[in-house]
């Protein structure tokens, strides 16, 4: 019962977070591997990594219009990394962030490929959002 409810209470918290609105916050728990929630994606050194499926460097999602995607920063340490809109059709870019803990979220209205790369490191770390 315990551990049930420990589970639930986790599935709830990740609830919370993937509903709240578009921004940079501070310090959440981050996600990551393959296998977790659709919308959330791992910035790493250097590396973006969907939470969902695993794939890394390009990340890549799809969702449904209207979800949120949150990227947390995992393991970065005082690495400066960000989520930069590349093309049409585009989001709001984050601010350059550092530090483990940080989180960034934007959410998908209109359907289309979303492409991203990080501002400061360029081609080497990219994903794309398929919004349906």
């Amino acid at each position: 019962m315990r551990i049930t409810r420990t589970w639930m209470l986790a599935g709830a918290a990740a609830v919370a977070i993937g509903c709240s609105s578009g921004g940079t916050t501070g310090p959440s728990m981050g996600g990551g591997g393959g296998g977790g929630a659709i919308g959330t994606v791992t910035v790493g050194n250097i590396f973006f990594q969907s939470g969902h499926n695993g794939t890394s460097n390009p990340a890549q999602d799809t969702v449904a219009a209207g979800q949120t995607v949150t990227w947390t920063w995992t393991g970065t340490g005082g690495t400066s990394h960000s989520v930069l809109s590349l093309g049409s059709p585009s989001f709001p870019s984050s601010a350059v962030l550092t530090g483990s803990g940080m989180t960034y979220t934007a959410t998908f209205n209109t359907p289309g490929t979303y492409h991203y790369q990080c501002a400061v490191h360029g081609s080497a770390m990219t994903g794309t959002v398929v919004v349906q």
